[in-house]
């Protein structure tokens, strides 16, 4: 727990992803870890988990770890997401790691990697955040 958000408070804070499954394991502004189970209707042809359902968590992920790397009374939204894909995930759950690679006055940049059971790398995600300061 940092800056008195649990990983609860945090996805619920999302709904989408909520909805989609998204779990938040551990929150801190140096890493942010969660999964996402493998299901039929996350899938596209062939059981292979949809290319949409891996962003959405690492999304979630760098979302979160840059709201914790805010400064007081900022808030944030995404400016750019750049996806490489390497395995497809057909079974099991996700596994994702979000790290700020930057965090600086105007913009905060995160970089998460996701991992199939086996640790292999499924996919790695750089985004690149706003600071929206009121």
């Amino acid at each position: 727990m940092t800056a008195g958000f649990t990983p609860d408070q945090l996805t619920d804070a999302m709904p989408f992803a909520r909805a989609l499954g998204v779990r938040i394991d551990t929150a801190g502004p140096d890493e942010v870890t969660g999964r996402l189970d493998w299901a039929e209707d996350r899938c596209t042809a062939g059981g292979v988990m949809h290319g949409g359902a891996l962003m959405a968590l690492a999304d979630t992920l760098g979302a979160a770890c840059a709201f914790l790397n805010l400064p007081p009374g900022a808030s944030t939204t995404t400016l750019e997401s750049k996806t490489n894909f390497f395995r497809g995930v057909r079974e099991g759950s996700v596994r994702g790691v979000a790290r700020p690679l930057h965090a600086g006055r105007t913009s905060i940049v995160v970089q998460t990697d996701l991992y199939d059971d086996g640790g292999r790398r499924a996919a790695q995600v750089t985004q690149t955040q706003a600071v929206l300061r009121s």
